[in-house]
């Protein structure tokens, strides 16, 4: 059978149920559902363990990062750099999911085969009585093999010398319809390597599977309208006042019926010199809408952008600095407004620098801080959660986020253009060192506190402290980064 027609054994077994359910109908109904997961590598060695790295699934929501992989441990038969996974789920009266997966500076066997990235993303959705979904987004770019460089179509197939070959892309959808509950699964693996003969180390009917993604999405079904009982005239049920609760409307906020989560919105920021907000080795995907039980409006924000713990972070534009300081879900966190009013959200930095004082003037590519893991993101992988407010949409408050991805994307590759200014921050890089920041003396939770507001950080910090709070010890602007 060809490559184009293979489907994993838990997308074939998926397609099965999916048709064996949809024989019956239900008398109760059903609710929508969705699942997502993903993994970076598999290596799949007969009669042995082979490797698995950073493998997620959904639900619960989860991401995924590590900073290289090698298999084996001396890297002779695979070596990676930055690899990035993410799933996750919302589920409501629709349901949503996406899985994502991210592998850079991929090489094999020494250099025979080389990928400077693999990325493999799928999403399913559901509205109303349909569902629908897309494997868009995933890409193999820089493939080589011997050196020579090597198209990657979906479900191409590129000869591997005389001891394999390699699928690109390589994906299958299975949608149901008519006279079935509507339901969408999809997957794509970036890069499926298969050994026909015994190669650099692996034996003949080894695989190597890279950046792997798989979504699904069912609708929910409502329950059947039952025929009266003969002789016995037909009721009309009365309509229920009762509010549906918001998880179960995919409102997480209790924001109106018109309310919905801004996907798809891109609105141009015409500032200027927009730059990446993270130097140096780092890799993100796209998690906007994502399900978050744990944070105010109980979806995802932003994006979450990985890198090594103290990597800098940067000023995306030029503009003023604001709302410095600490809060228990984004832990030590900033915003950033440019000259056009639209403003920019960072989360979990580990520290900030000392061009990060309340109401200082930036210029783009300015370090304002580092990556770290602090507030509700203690215990996962460094990263940097960053979020763009447009000013037209400053109005519906912090909902008023729109998806970051393709802005980050089209920054990216500007991210190597700031070595000047973050070089005192280098190791073994030379450049001018940066001066001492402020001493913490005192840290309060400015949770209650709008970073769309700042006067509200201004009320926090002006509340009068008690003695045991240390009295008024520590200034505002101490408190706010500032050297006194």
């Amino acid at each position: 059978m060809g490559a184009a027609m293979r489907l994993p054994p838990v997308l074939a077994l998926a397609s099965v149920l999916l048709l064996a359910g949809s024989a019956g109908a239900s008398s109760h109904g059903s609710q929508a559902g969705a699942t997502a997961s993903a993994y970076g590598i598999k290596v799949v060695v007969p009669n042995q363990a082979g490797a698995v790295s950073s493998s997620v699934s959904a639900p619960p929501n989860a991401v995924g990062f590590a900073s290289g992989f090698a298999y084996p441990s001396d890297g002779s038969i695979m070596t990676t750099g930055p690899v990035s996974v993410s799933a996750s789920t919302n589920v409501g009266t629709n349901a949503r999911s996406i899985a994502s997966s991210s592998v850079s500076s991929l090489s094999l066997f020494g250099g025979e085969v080389t990928a400077s990235n693999v990325t493999g993303h799928a999403n399913a959705s559901t509205s109303g009585q349909s569902a629908t979904g897309s494997l868009a987004g995933a890409a193999v770019t820089g493939l080589t093999v011997g050196g020579v460089a090597q198209g990657a179509g979906a479900n191409g197939r590129v000869a591997l010398g005389d001891w394999g070959y390699a699928i690109t892309l390589e994906q299958a959808e299975v949608r149901a319809t008519a006279g079935k509950t509507p339901s969408y699964r999809g997957y794509v693996t970036g890069l499926d390597i298969h050994l026909t003969a015994d190669h650099g180390g692996l034996p003949a009917g080894s695989e190597i599977l890279v950046g792997y993604t798989e979504s699904w999405a069912q609708a929910g079904t409502p329950p059947p309208v039952l025929p009266p009982a003969p002789g016995k005239a037909t009721v009309k049920p009365k309509k229920s006042k009762a509010k549906t609760p918001a998880s179960k409307t995919g409102n997480p906020q209790g924001l109106g019926q018109a309310f919905k989560i801004p996907f798809g919105l891109q609105p141009p920021l015409t500032a200027g010199g927009y730059v990446f907000p993270v130097y140096g080795p780092h890799d993100f995907i796209d998690t906007f809408g994502g399900f978050r039980g744990d944070v105010p409006g109980n979806w995802h924000h932003g994006d979450d952008i990985f890198a090594p713990l103290g990597a800098p972070v940067l000023a995306c534009a030029d503009g003023t600095v604001f709302s410095i300081g600490w809060n228990n879900v984004g832990g030590n966190r900033l915003w950033l407004r440019d000259s056009q009013g639209n403003e920019f959200y960072y989360a979990h930095l580990s520290a900030y620098s000392p061009a990060a004082k309340d109401g200082n003037r930036v210029k783009a590519g300015e370090v304002v801080g580092f990556i770290g893991n602090t507030g509700d993101a203690e215990g996962t992988a460094y990263h940097l959660h960053f979020e763009i407010h447009p000013v037209a949409y400053l109005s519906l408050g912090y909902d008023g986020a729109v998806d970051p991805t393709p802005y980050l994307q089209a920054w990216q590759h500007q991210k190597d253009l700031y070595l000047a200014q973050v070089a005192g921050y280098l190791p073994g890089v030379a450049g001018v060192a940066p001066k001492p920041g402020a001493i913490l003396l005192q840290a309060n939770d400015i949770s209650q506190a709008n970073g769309l507001d700042p006067a509200s950080l201004r009320r926090v910090f002006f509340t009068p402290l008690s003695e045991s709070e240390g009295g008024r010890l520590a200034t505002v602007s101490t408190l706010l980064g500032q050297q006194p």
